[in-house]
Protein backbone atom coordinates (compact mmCIF):
# COMPACT_ATOMS: atom_id res chain seq x y z
CA UNK A 1 0.00 0.00 0.00
CA UNK A 2 1.45 3.34 -0.99
CA UNK A 3 1.67 6.42 1.22
CA UNK A 4 -0.97 8.15 -0.92
CA UNK A 5 -3.43 5.30 -0.26
CA UNK A 6 -2.93 5.73 3.50
CA UNK A 7 -4.39 9.21 3.30
CA UNK A 8 -7.39 8.60 1.05
CA UNK A 9 -10.49 8.92 3.16
CA UNK A 10 -14.06 7.74 3.23
CA UNK A 11 -16.44 10.38 4.53
CA UNK A 12 -19.82 9.85 6.16
CA UNK A 13 -21.89 12.95 6.79
CA UNK A 14 -25.10 14.00 8.50
CA UNK A 15 -26.42 17.45 7.67
CA UNK A 16 -26.42 19.66 10.75
CA UNK A 17 -24.37 17.19 12.83
CA UNK A 18 -20.96 16.69 11.28
CA UNK A 19 -18.60 14.57 9.23
CA UNK A 20 -16.90 11.30 10.11
CA UNK A 21 -13.79 10.40 8.14
CA UNK A 22 -12.08 7.02 7.97
CA UNK A 23 -8.63 6.47 6.51
CA UNK A 24 -8.79 2.73 5.62
CA UNK A 25 -5.06 2.68 4.84
CA UNK A 26 -4.39 3.41 8.52
CA UNK A 27 -7.09 1.23 10.10
CA UNK A 28 -5.78 -2.10 11.40
CA UNK A 29 -9.24 -3.35 12.41
CA UNK A 30 -8.64 -3.48 16.16
CA UNK A 31 -12.29 -2.64 16.97
CA UNK A 32 -11.57 -0.23 19.84
CA UNK A 33 -13.78 2.40 18.21
CA UNK A 34 -16.69 -0.07 18.03
CA UNK A 35 -16.19 -1.07 21.65
CA UNK A 36 -16.24 2.52 22.94
CA UNK A 37 -18.99 4.00 20.72
CA UNK A 38 -21.83 5.12 23.04
CA UNK A 39 -24.41 4.71 20.24
CA UNK A 40 -23.11 1.41 18.80
CA UNK A 41 -23.20 2.79 15.24
CA UNK A 42 -19.75 1.56 14.16
CA UNK A 43 -19.52 -1.80 12.41
CA UNK A 44 -17.18 -3.81 10.21
CA UNK A 45 -17.13 -2.80 6.55
CA UNK A 46 -16.26 -4.60 3.33
CA UNK A 47 -13.33 -2.17 2.90
CA UNK A 48 -10.02 -3.69 3.96
CA UNK A 49 -7.59 -1.88 6.21
CA UNK A 50 -3.82 -1.74 6.31
CA UNK A 51 -3.24 -5.40 7.25
CA UNK A 52 -5.98 -6.83 5.04
CA UNK A 53 -8.35 -6.92 8.00
CA UNK A 54 -11.80 -5.33 7.78
CA UNK A 55 -11.93 -1.59 8.38
CA UNK A 56 -14.96 0.05 10.00
CA UNK A 57 -17.89 2.17 8.87
CA UNK A 58 -20.64 4.07 10.65
CA UNK A 59 -24.35 4.61 10.48
CA UNK A 60 -24.18 8.37 9.91
CA UNK A 61 -27.80 8.87 10.94
CA UNK A 62 -27.25 7.37 14.39
CA UNK A 63 -23.85 8.95 15.05
CA UNK A 64 -23.75 11.85 17.54
CA UNK A 65 -20.25 12.91 16.40
CA UNK A 66 -18.93 12.86 19.96
CA UNK A 67 -15.39 12.01 18.83
CA UNK A 68 -14.76 9.17 21.29
CA UNK A 69 -13.86 6.84 18.41
CA UNK A 70 -11.27 9.34 17.19
CA UNK A 71 -9.76 9.60 20.68
CA UNK A 72 -9.40 5.84 21.20
CA UNK A 73 -8.11 4.96 17.73
CA UNK A 74 -4.45 4.02 18.20
CA UNK A 75 -3.68 4.53 14.51
CA UNK A 76 -5.30 7.95 13.92
CA UNK A 77 -7.53 6.35 11.28
CA UNK A 78 -10.66 8.29 12.32
CA UNK A 79 -11.30 12.03 12.19
CA UNK A 80 -14.57 13.52 13.49
CA UNK A 81 -15.70 17.02 12.59
CA UNK A 82 -18.68 18.13 14.66
CA UNK A 83 -20.62 21.06 13.19
CA UNK A 84 -20.79 24.10 15.39
CA UNK A 85 -24.23 25.25 16.46
CA UNK A 86 -25.28 28.50 14.87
Amino acid sequence: MSAAENYQKLTYEKEGKGKWHLFPGLCKGCGLCMEKCPKNVISWSDQLGVYGTPAVEIDAEGCIYCGICEQVCPDVAIKVEKEKKK
